[in-house]
């Protein structure tokens, strides 16, 4: 059978430390040099598509398949993830005194959730390079899409979670027949089991920034708002920060789009702020000078389950891009962003996850301190769907 080829403009992974290089055709995890995340690189000078082009492909993160690291059409894995929306909250927006205040909803990804888009190209390389199986410790809505996404590709899958997170995210883990293994603990504790079960390497673990291709999918969301803006970027992203690999992939995409030449190159990038929950929130600590990082750090769980990632391996990359970008980072209380969930469902009709009711929490609190000024472009980034997370909110 002959394969179809992409257009991939993907050449070769790089080191997040020393800028070495390596083979993008391989079973590839952490860089063999550093032990730290492998970042892909491109050919972008050579990139023969325009912004014009894209006006003829379908509406989801696949339209940019030049940047993407997938070699052949038919390994692509997909439910249809990616292109949300991008919503004028103007009610809040007026009620607050902002001019301008917009919410991308990655809860209308297929699995309820941003990490579809990470998976789709995970699970995709997977099955490129021959794998026949992944695993991944997970606090709730990356095992649903891995155990989704490797049901599409028939590969196995095996999802470690915390016991304590809601039955919906281990019920649908369990409906896609996912192999799941309950941990006490938090999400660190899962990863040190699925290190324990994969000591032979049989399965290819998916975990964040432990392999190069989650941040692929996930800085899709850079594109997206930066092609639904008609190539006029916010003043300032507002994203919630677990292990970071959204917000490392939005600046990523910025970067490549200006290289592009498909953003000008006196766009002013936006300032990017980490939100974090104050039940764990080592990259606010080690942002504020609290820590030197967050090697030590001891986190507690969160109704903001994704928020629950108290040693996140790509942190020096996240407050490189907090610095570069004039960014900052906060935590909210449980109380405050159940609130901020609750006055986005009642005021503007979006039940998102309690990650998005943190954002909006944080946004208020920013306002408030005068970081963000009422005339500034304030865009939200709600990651998930606020029905898995009931069992959270009914309780509180």
């Amino acid at each position: 059978m002959q394969l179809l080829t992409t257009s991939s403009l993907l050449n070769d992974l790089q080191c997040a430390n020393c800028g070495h290089t390596h083979s993008a055709h391989i079973r590839q995890t952490l860089s063999a040099c550093c032990q730290v995340p492998l970042l892909c690189r491109y050919e972008l000078p050579e990139a023969s598509v325009s912004k014009a082009d894209l006006l003829t492909r379908p509406y989801s993160l696949w339209r940019y398949e030049e940047f993407l690291p997938v070699f052949q059409a038919e390994n692509r894995v997909s439910l249809g993830e990616g292109w949300t929306p991008l919503l004028s909250v103007d009610r809040l927006a007026n009620t607050y005194g902002l001019h301008h205040l917009t919410l991308k909803d990655e809860g209308l990804n297929p699995t309820g959730s941003f990490k579809a888009r990470g998976l789709s190209l995970a699970i995709s390389k997977a099955k490129e390079n021959g794998e026949r199986a992944c695993i991944v410790p997970t606090a709730g809505n990356a095992g649903v899409a891995t155990a989704a996404y490797c049901a599409r590709a028939g590969l196995e899958s095996v999802v470690v979670m915390p016991r304590h997170t809601p039955d919906a995210f281990k019920d649908e883990c369990l409906a896609y027949n996912a192999r799941l293994i309950l941990v006490d603990g938090l999400i660190n504790d899962c990863a040190a089991k699925v290190q324990e079960i994969n000591q032979a390497g049989f399965y290819f673990d998916v975990s964040t920034l432990k392999e190069p291709y989650r941040l692929e999918g996930k800085k899709t969301m850079g594109y997206e708002i930066a092609e639904q803006m008609n190539w006029q970027l916010p003043d300032v992203i507002m994203y919630p920060t677990g292990g970071g690999t959204g917000l490392i992939g939005i600046w990523k995409a910025f970067h490549e789009l200006k290289r592009l030449g498909w953003l000008s190159q006196h766009q002013h990038l936006p300032r990017m702020v980490a939100v974090q929950a104050e039940e764990c929130c080592p990259v606010v600590q080690t942002f504020l000078g609290y820590q030197q990082n967050c090697k030590q750090y001891v986190g507690k769980p969160t109704l903001a389950n994704g928020l629950a990632v108290p040693r996140p391996i790509g942190e020096s990359l996240m407050l490189d891009v907090l610095r570069e970008s004039g960014g900052t980072a906060l935590a909210i209380s449980e109380t405050d962003m159940l609130d901020g969930a609750r006055e986005l469902c009642q005021q503007e009709g979006l039940f998102v996850a309690p990650e998005g009711g943190a954002i909006w929490a944080a946004t208020k609190k920013l306002l408030a301190q005068g970081w963000i000024r009422p005339d500034e472009h304030v865009l939200l980034l709600n990651t998930g769907s606020g029905q898995k997370y009931m069992e959270n909110m009914k309780d509180n």
